[in-house]
């Protein structure tokens, strides 16, 4: 599975939130792009997307939100990390000083062949191991 693209947790986050309006639009068009394959997702960010949505959302019905969620999110190629994967995330912890997350998910953006991050998180017009990353939102 290769894209030129890969989104980061806050971005898919942000395209169900309601609250930002302008961020939400913008992540949503991104989201529509990794619908249509043109983006990747890594199991991280599956994890990420509902450990948030499980332990910040008091609403009792956060359970069936993040069902929907996760149903929304089932045509986007996924990144399964493996020991490459967490061998290269020591590599950018190593290299870059980040945090071993964050290696995770550069790992598997360059595993996937992207040649960009979309996050609001990561160091916006820093490149890894050649993959750039950059903030929809800036």
């Amino acid at each position: 599975m290769t894209a030129d693209e890969f989104l980061d947790t806050n971005i898919v986050l942000y395209a169900f939130d309601a609250r930002v309006p302008r961020k939400q639009i913008i992540a949503q068009e991104l989201l529509r792009k990794a619908v249509r394959t043109e983006c990747v997702i890594s199991v991280q960010v599956l994890s990420e997307i509902s450990n948030t949505i499980l332990r910040k959302l008091t609403v009792s019905n956060s359970i069936d939100l993040l069902r929907e969620i996760l149903d929304q999110l089932q045509p986007v190629p996924t990144v399964c990390p493996d020991e490459r994967i967490v061998r290269r995330a020591v590599d950018c912890r190593e290299r870059y000083g980040l945090h071993f997350y964050d290696g995770m998910i550069i790992a598997a953006a360059e595993r996937a062949g992207c040649k960009r991050i979309w996050s609001e998180d990561l160091n916006s017009g820093q490149e890894y191991f050649g993959v750039k990353v950059e903030n929809p939102f800036a």
